[in-house]
């Protein structure tokens, strides 16, 4: 048996929505799928306004153009996170000043965001690694002493909750990704940008309308549109989000499913967590997770080697986790070295992510279950 690090959920809803977008002649974006997934993630998370983007990097990058990020701006947010995260805010000429993370959570550490705040320090960009939200109430008061907007990367935790309130709700910007590796699939790449700043929602709908007033002219309030705004084609077309409306209509089942693959996993290493041998996240009552990802990181690099290796001989898939950037070949250029942050160094040799996805509640969990037991055993004893 084979067992894929990600493999896409499809439901009985998608195909059906995608031919019906197809034959409707209007595939571009803000067309008929794309307003009804709108209208159900406000429904259901009560966002007060989420722009359908082509993917989590542009709904960030229009992110940062809506906060003027411009040449020389610093922007705080964790090493440990994807390259999409840090290039939304140099392609406009910020610079990323990076902030160890949390080795419990291996989220951004807030209690050292404080002290890279400087006078041109303009953005907090956090990341909810793996499905866990970020401490955001915590950041969102150190960004509002300073006068600073945050950016919440939730491209891994759509459908999560901190202390009951939804995922993207609470921060001025939140970024959503609905690529074929989340736990929502707009048919291979989608994303989402919320706004929680009923200032700056009409300059969204021109950046997404490539810097033009398009949105008066089909509200009816002109006969033409024009230029009037900096922006780009930030538009999800609506083949693709009739695709994501079949799966957010499924969202219950499919996290669900996703939720048996999380308790599974702990079963299999929380007694090695116990023990001292390797670290998992332990649940927090004012976190509820999405179920997106179940890391694990190791006591010593070479277990996880060891680990990783006798798994891919019986063709499970786990792989290692982000390579930091501030020790990166961009993050070099930046003037960051490997020992400025040596908690991420630390655990980015030594973390697996297990291989997760909806579909393993059906075929594969129990294989991967005894399988990775017996290998801890080979390990540990």
């Amino acid at each position: 048996m084979k067992i894929l690090l990600n493999k896409p959920y499809i439901t009985s809803k998608e195909e059906k929505y995608i031919v019906e977008a197809l034959h409707s002649a209007r595939h571009s974006g803000n067309n008929a799928f794309g307003k009804k997934a709108i209208d159900h993630l406000k429904g259901k998370y009560g966002f007060s306004e989420i722009f359908l983007t082509p993917s989590c990097t542009s709904a960030m990058e229009m992110g940062a153009l809506l906060a003027n990020i411009s040449p020389g701006d610093e922007v705080i947010l964790p090493s440990y996170t994807f390259s999409s995260t840090v290039n939304a805010i140099v392609i406009f000429g910020g610079k990323p000043v990076f902030c160890e993370i949390d080795s419990e959570t291996l989220n951004i550490d807030v209690t050292k965001i404080e002290e890279l705040i400087t006078s041109k320090t303009k953005m907090i960009l956090p990341i909810d690694y793996a499905g866990i939200s970020c401490e955001i109430d915590a950041i969102m008061d150190i960004a509002n002493k300073h006068n600073l907007i945050v950016m919440q990367d939730c491209a891994q935790s759509f459908g999560g909750f901190f202390k009951g309130k939804p995922n993207g709700s609470i921060p001025h910007l939140a970024a959503f990704s609905f690529h074929e590796t989340k736990n929502m699939n707009a048919g291979g790449e989608g994303g989402g940008l919320v706004v929680n700043m009923p200032e700056q929602i009409q300059r969204a709908y021109f950046m997404q309308e490539k810097g033009t007033d398009r949105r008066l002219v089909l509200d009816g309030v002109k006969s033409k549109y024009s230029w009037v705004e900096k922006g780009s084609s930030y538009l999800l077309s609506d083949i693709l989000a009739a695709g994501l409306l079949g799966q957010l209509e499924c969202e219950d089942d499919i996290l669900a499913k996703r939720k048996q693959v999380t308790e599974v996993y702990y079963d299999v290493f929380t007694d090695y967590k116990n023990a001292g041998k390797l670290n998992i996240y332990i649940p927090q009552k004012h976190i509820q997770t999405n179920h997106h990802a179940f890391w694990v990181v190791f006591d010593t690099s070479e277990n996880r080697t060891k680990f990783m290796s006798r798994l891919r001989e019986i063709d499970i898939h786990v792989y290692i986790g982000y390579l930091p950037l501030h020790s990166s070949p961009m993050g070099i250029k930046f003037g960051y070295k490997a020992e400025d942050l040596h908690i991420t160094e630390s655990i980015a040799s030594r973390v697996v992510r297990l291989p997760f996805y909806a579909g393993m509640a059906d075929e594969g969990l129990e294989y991967t279950k005894v399988n990775m037991q017996k290998v801890l055993k080979e390990i540990y004893g």
